[in-house]
C-alpha cells in the first residue's frame, strides 16, 4: 500500500511527464512528418501513478510542393493543436489540485506537530 504522501507526489511527477509531452508535440506542430506522443496515466501496482507514452502514427496532412523543377511529396505533423492545448489545460488543473493536496497534508502535519509539542 502506498501513502497518501507517495501517492501525491507520484501524480505531480506523472502531471509532469504528461505535459513533457504535450508541450513537445505542440513544439513540433510545424515539424514536417513529426509524430505526436500521447501520455495515458495509469493506476500503477501499489496504488501509484503511472505514465504509459505511446507513438501516435496516423499520417499528416499530404500535399505537393514543387522543389526545382519537380514536384515533392509532403507530410505536416499529425499534431492537432485543438486536442493538444485543452490537454495542456486539463492537466495543469490536475497539477494544481495535487499541489493543492500536499500543501494541506503539510499543513495538518503542522499542525499536529503543534498540539503535539
Amino acid at each position: 500500500m502506498i501513502s497518501p504522501v507517495n501517492s501525491t507526489i507520484s501524480a505531480l511527477q506523472a502531471y509532469k511527464t504528461q505535459m513533457e509531452v504535450t508541450s513537445n508535440n505542440i513544439a513540433n506542430v510545424n515539424t514536417e512528418e513529426f509524430k505526436k506522443s500521447k501520455a495515458t496515466l495509469k493506476e500503477g501496482a501499489n496504488g501509484d501513478v503511472q505514465v504509459d507514452i505511446k507513438r501516435v502514427d496516423t499520417p499528416g496532412y499530404r500535399y505537393q510542393e514543387l522543389e526545382g523543377d519537380q514536384m515533392v511529396e509532403k507530410e505536416t505533423s499529425n499534431v492537432d493543436l485543438s486536442e493538444e492545448l485543452p490537454q495542456m489545460m486539463v492537466t495543469q488543473h490536475a497539477y494544481k489540485a495535487n499541489m493543492k493536496v500536499m500543501q494541506t497534508q503539510d499543513e495538518i502535519l503542522g499542525t499536529t506537530l503543534n498540539i503535539v509539542g
